[in-house]
């Protein structure tokens, strides 16, 4: 259940705060005619976390178990990362979700491979944090874990599409999008904690 339970908490840490990625997809589902309009958007989304999340596993797993140090250092940098995180988004202001327009099915694709993969942030937190998280597990273990991420982050997609869709047009207090950044930051920081406590353990 470690593993599992690792890999849902850290995902949904790392995915709660409305950055560029998330507000894109909630406001399609407010902006657009119906849920089924927004799925471009929101598969696509999906198809592109759950690609770096195997790519960050696969490739860091493969090198980084090779070297006992370069772990450490990777591990110590995640933990270091994750703390930066958490403080920039404890503090972040509330997303502006208000102004959009819909989309056609072409430009929500583009749009939405664009704030992944162009997305510095998101980069760094699949590659530098959950392919760093991985390396503590293998086998049937590692499996759960990238099997968790991927689930909360298909999950955690197609919710915000629905919400939106539910909310359509609807004015949505700031204060949400705060208590969801607060809610993140802890999760990350206990995130923090949990990978320090392996390094002291060893």
């Amino acid at each position: 259940m470690e593993p599992l339970l690792h890999g849902m908490l850290l995902a949904f840490g790392l995915i709660l705060p409305l950055g560029v990625q998330n507000v894109f997809i909630f406001t399609q589902g407010v902006t657009q005619p119906n849920i089924v309009k927004a799925l471009p958007a929101t598969i696509t989304a999906a198809i592109c976390d759950t690609f770096l999340i195997v790519l960050a596993i696969l490739g860091l797993s493969l090198i980084v178990l090779q070297f006992e140090w370069l772990r450490i250092v990777l591990l110590v940098g995640g933990i270091l990362f994750l703390l930066y995180m958490g403080k920039v988004i404890w503090s972040s202001p509330a997303a502006n979700v208000e102004g959009e327009e819909a989309l056609p099915m072409k430009k929500q694709i583009l749009f939405a491979l664009s704030v992944s993969f162009l997305n510095p942030h998101a980069l760094l937190d699949i590659i530098g944090v959950i392919g760093t998280s991985s390396m503590k597990y293998s086998g049937q273990e590692l499996l759960l874990f990238t099997g968790a991420s991927i689930m909360v982050s298909w999950t955690w997609f197609f919710g915000l599409a629905i919400l939106g869709a539910a909310l359509t047009k609807t004015r949505i207090s700031s204060q949400i999008f705060i208590l969801f950044n607060k809610c993140s930051a802890i999760f990350i920081w206990g995130t923090a904690i949990y990978l320090l406590i392996g390094i002291v353990k060893g």
